[in-house]
């Protein structure tokens, strides 16, 4: 279930809007391969779990596969990854407070709030109950997402008439939308962490197959329902379709979802770097001073950082995809095919079977390379077009009441 809560979080409101910019069936499409593929490629993490035991994070797989260049590498991928999604849920609290004030205050007051919310929430070094918070952030964002397929069936007394394929779209917004969706599956990168807890690593087969199908069915259900009822129009995060009411309700049952994932991830990179810092040292696990004023610092400047992308990047869609884009289309495809080809170094043409599973992981290596060069051209020809346009916040700017 921690797996479940862990992964199924901000990434599902961007969906509608990709299956508006794809088409109905292509979007839906994508999103059933997506999870296939990922379902795959994380049991390719699973594999080298079992096989290293000693691998907790994607730095120590680094070191694996790489030695110590691996590990610097990965861990700081880990880690700049974490910030944007910490970013991702800064900006979203921006975008929830426009919602709940009908203010016309800056959108980066809200901004501001959020990261020392979030900056104070972040300090104890102990994050207790993190099973029960993770619980609480997943019954938040599938209550809020479920009150808003209410709000816009109300809204929209019967569905519209959805073309099963749109106008073609121009790459560079087909590109944004895949990395839209390849987000929504980006639990990857904690993987290794979350099968460390499993009382039996050989259980992560079933525990992957129960979040993979969760996800799916969550995902395109959804997708489906919101596009269907708003149509083209729909907006990112999905939560601003659901009508003025509706939408006020959604955004007040995300608080926590908006709030503690973004914590919980926070946390994670922190105590990343704490303990680089105070690695081979008695002070990692004391209450010394240097102790707590090193972890306030290093949780101060994270937020402060995640902040300033936010600020830099104040599109929803857009901070998503360009995170994606440059950082889960390798955790979640490039190196899971990695990880096969080094486990399989000596076996990689021993039959038929071993021969598919090279060409399938060969293929899977470069479906990650090019997500990551077109996301990322894309991701910043649509950032650079936005703040000429000046759209901020997803749908809201400072001076928006509606």
């Amino acid at each position: 279930m921690i797996m479940i809560a862990e992964t199924i979080s901000l990434g599902i409101l961007a969906l509608p809007k990709a299956l508006s910019i794809l088409g109905l069936l292509p979007g839906v499409l994508v999103i059933i391969i997506v999870g296939i593929l990922t379902s795959y490629t994380g049991f390719t993490i699973g594999q080298l779990k079992r096989r290293y035991v000693q691998i907790h994070t994607m730095a120590d797989a680094g070191e694996i596969l790489f030695g110590g260049i691996g590990r610097t590498t990965l861990g700081t991928a880990q880690l700049t990854f974490f910030v944007f999604v910490m970013g991702s849920h800064i900006l979203t609290f921006s975008i929830m407070m426009n919602v709940l004030t009908d203010h016309s205050a800056c959108t980066m007051a809200f901004s501001f709030s959020g990261l020392i919310i979030s900056l104070v929430l972040t300090l104890p070094r102990r994050l207790e109950n993190l099973s029960q918070l993770s619980s609480v952030s997943f019954v938040s964002i599938i209550g809020a997402v479920f009150t808003s397929m209410v709000g816009v069936s109300l809204a929209n007394q019967a569905p519209k008439h959805v073309p099963l394929f749109s106008p073609a779209p121009t790459v560079h917004d087909a590109c944004l939308a895949v990395a839209n969706i390849v987000f929504a599956y980006a639990g990857h990168v904690a993987f290794f962490t979350l099968f460390s807890e499993l009382r039996d690593i050989n259980d992560y087969p079933k525990a992957l197959a129960f979040l993979q199908a969760s996800e799916m069915v969550l995902y395109t259900v959804t997708s489906i329902v919101i596009y269907a009822f708003v149509g083209p129009t729909i907006t990112s995060p999905a939560l601003n379709s659901a009508g003025r009411l509706f939408r006020k309700i959604s955004y007040a049952i995300a608080i926590p979802t908006i709030v503690i994932a973004g914590v919980v991830n926070a946390h994670v990179a922190v105590k990343f770097l704490y303990v680089r810092i105070f690695r081979g040292t008695n002070a990692m696990h004391t209450t010394s001073f240097m102790a707590r004023s090193t972890w306030a610092i290093v949780c101060a400047a994270l937020w402060v950082l995640s902040w300033m992308i936010a600020e830099s990047i104040p599109v929803f869609n857009d901070i998503l995809g360009f995170a994606s884009s440059l950082f889960a289309s390798w955790f979640s495809f490039g190196l899971p095919g990695i990880f096969w080809l080094h486990m399989n170094k000596h076996y990689w043409f021993h039959g038929w079977k071993q021969k598919i599973l090279f060409g399938l992981n060969v293929g899977i290596v470069v479906i990650g390379l090019v997500t990551c060069v077109f996301g990322f051209y894309s991701s910043i020809k649509s950032i650079h077009e936005n703040l000429v346009d000046g759209v901020s916040g997803g749908s809201f700017s400072c001076a928006d009441n509606s």
